[in-house]
Parts: structure tokens; sequence; C-alpha cells
């Protein structure tokens, strides 16, 4: 047992404060009860009664006819590709959105389909912009056959409801679906001080993780007519997603969405907080009006601090961060984050700057 590395034993007695990501949370105590008392059944059969009750509520509360619970967000953006698209068509989405960058270029494996991203300085892709990607009846071009749209945006910001609907009223004009890649839904619900139906209303089909600021420990939801979840629930087993007793997920996911949405704004609040105290460090540049949601962007240049080293240190002081991206830190705000926790953050990253 005297052989077990340092990180082991600091994992498993000392508390993190991990700035990562929104997907580290921990499931609540009333999660973990409830997953252990879970109902449960076999969900490929349709009998498993809490995977009924959460996507009736999914449904629900996204303004949808159907819903169909997915191991992770990927799977439920991939699956929407598959059952959208044929084979050859090309889909219209933002040059930096998740499905373009960071789903392993699953389109392309999956579906067999081509990507024409769209390029803006704040990553919104806009209706004129839209228009323009979409292919002409040419029998040169590809077919275009879905656009995805994202609310909350990677970036950390959120996409305004009147650029949603015009973007939706192109793609009914032009007979093509679209897809909302909605990760974060609620943050952008609580953003936009409206509801997440609000939001999935402009699209005809919408993704949104349980395991994203919501403490669920696993899962996503994909919403949209009863037609396209049927088919979409082929495809999850095409892509080994058709779990058995997934019940003792969906009671998590229950709480997730039942009570969980309901506490968001918390961490939007402490984000602000956070990037107010980053902003008196010198060397830091962040944008404040880019502090949306629960994640801060910001830069630090490495004449200050070695990126790799400034990781190192704060890990030490049992801080998880990761490396910049692009030139750009994301420290995101959680339920497992407070106020005292930031202010600590802050005399470290002080103290070692």
């Amino acid at each position: 047992m005297y052989n077990i590395p340092i990180k082991v034993w600091r994992c498993i007695f000392l508390r993190y404060i991990d700035l990562r990501s929104d997907t580290v949370t921990m499931p609540t105590e009333e999660m973990r009860a409830a997953m252990a008392n879970a109902e449960v059944g076999d969900d490929v059969y349709r009998d498993d009664p809490t995977i009924n009750k959460l996507e009736n509520l999914a449904a629900k509360m996204s303004g949808k006819e159907a819903a169909l619970f997915v191991p992770s967000g990927t799977m439920g953006n991939q699956i929407a590709v598959m059952t959208h698209t044929c084979r050859g068509d090309e889909v219209i989405l933002g040059e930096n959105s998740h499905i373009a960058v960071h789903e392993v270029g699953a389109t392309a494996v999956l579906s067999g389909v081509q990507l024409r991203t769209i390029k803006s300085a704040d990553d919104i892709i806009y209706p004129e912009a839209v228009l323009n990607a979409i292919r002409p009846d040419d029998i040169h071009e590809p077919k275009t056959g879905l656009i995805c749209m994202e609310n909350a945006l990677a970036n950390g910001t959120v996409v305004p409801l009147n650029i949603m609907k015009e973007v939706y009223s192109i793609a009914k004009k032009h007979d093509i679906p679209v897809h909302l890649d909605g990760a974060r839904l609620f943050n952008a619900a609580v953003c936009l001080n409206v509801k997440a139906s609000d939001i999935a209303q402009y699209t005809d089909s919408v993704m949104f993780c349980l395991s994203k600021g919501l403490c669920a420990p696993v899962g996503s939801m994909l919403a949209g007519s009863k037609a396209f979840i049927n088919k979409a629930r082929k495809n999850r087993k095409l892509l080994g997603g058709g779990m058995r007793q997934a019940g003792i997920l969906a009671a998590a996911g229950i709480i997730a969405l039942e009570e969980m949405t309901k506490r968001l704004n918390e961490d939007h609040e402490n984000a602000k907080y956070l990037a107010k105290r980053l902003s008196e460090i010198e060397g830091i540049e962040l944008d404040m009006k880019n502090v949306q949601i629960d994640m801060v962007y910001f830069s630090l240049s490495s004449s200050f601090i070695n990126p790799a080293v400034l990781v190192d240190k704060l890990f030490e002081k049992n801080i998880k961060i990761s490396s910049p991206e692009a030139g750009f830190y994301r420290f995101v705000c959680n339920n497992d984050v407070n106020k005292k926790d930031i202010d600590y953050v802050i005399d470290c990253m002080k103290e070692i700057i």
C-alpha cells in the first residue's frame, strides 16, 4: 500500500476545486439515493418505467412530442445527423461548433456527410450566411441535408432567439431540417430568461445534456417529433446505445431536470464573480460581456508564466484547470464550486504568477 502514487492518495483524501468543466460535477446525495432505489426494466423492450418517465419529462420541457435517452451528448448529436440526413448530404454549421470540432469527425464516419462550416467572429451562424451556404439544385453539388445550430455556444455565449427564428424560417422555406446542439440548453434559457421550449421551438430536433452542469453522472436527451424519435431509436441501437436497466441512470436525470435546472443562475453569478476577480491579476485579459453562462474565457501571456507551470502549480494547491486552447484558458463554474473556492483560486493564482 505504501507504493501508491502520491496523486492517487491526493484524490482519495483531498477535495479538489475543479474548474475544467461543468461535466466534473458529482451526483447529489438525492441523486445517489434515487439511483439506488430506481424502479427498472429493460429499456430496449421499452419497459423501464424510470426511463419512460425521464423521456416524457424531457419531451415536455423541450416542447417536443417525444424524447430519447442516450449515453452522451456526442451520441445524441450524431444520432440526429444520421436520422435527418442521407449519405452524401451536406450539413451547415458553425466553424467552431462542437459537432465540427470536438466529435472526432463522426459525421463523416457514421453518416457519410460533409460539413459546410460558417465562420463568424462571435461563432453565431447568422441568417444571411446560412442562406448563402444552402446549395442550389445543381447536379454537380451536394444536397444541403441539415442545418445545425448551437445554444449556448461552445465559447460560453448565447444566441438571441430572433436569430434562431430567422435561421429556422430560412430552413423551412428550403425544406431543410434544423438540429440544435443544446448541450447547455438550460444555461441558455436562464441567460435569455426564457423556457427551454422557447429556444427549442426553432428546431426540429434538440439534444441537451444531463451531465453538464446538472450533476447527473451519465446521459443526454434527444428530442423531436414522434416519427423522428422512432427512427432515432433504431439508430441508437445501431451505435450500441440500446441500454437495459438504464433507469438507474435515468433516476438521476429526472432530478437533474426537475431540480438542478433551477439553480444554474448560481453558476452564472459565480462565473461573473470569478471573471471580476480574475481581472484583478496583472497579465490577464478577458471580456466581461462574454461571460454569459457558467464559463469564463481569458488569456494570460506566457511572459508572465508558462501555461504548463500554472496547471501544475495549481494542481499542487488542489485546483484542477485545463491548459489553454488557441491561447485561451477556460474556467467553468459548477455545483461543486462556491465563492470561497473562487477566492482561494484567485489567491493562489496571484501567489504563483
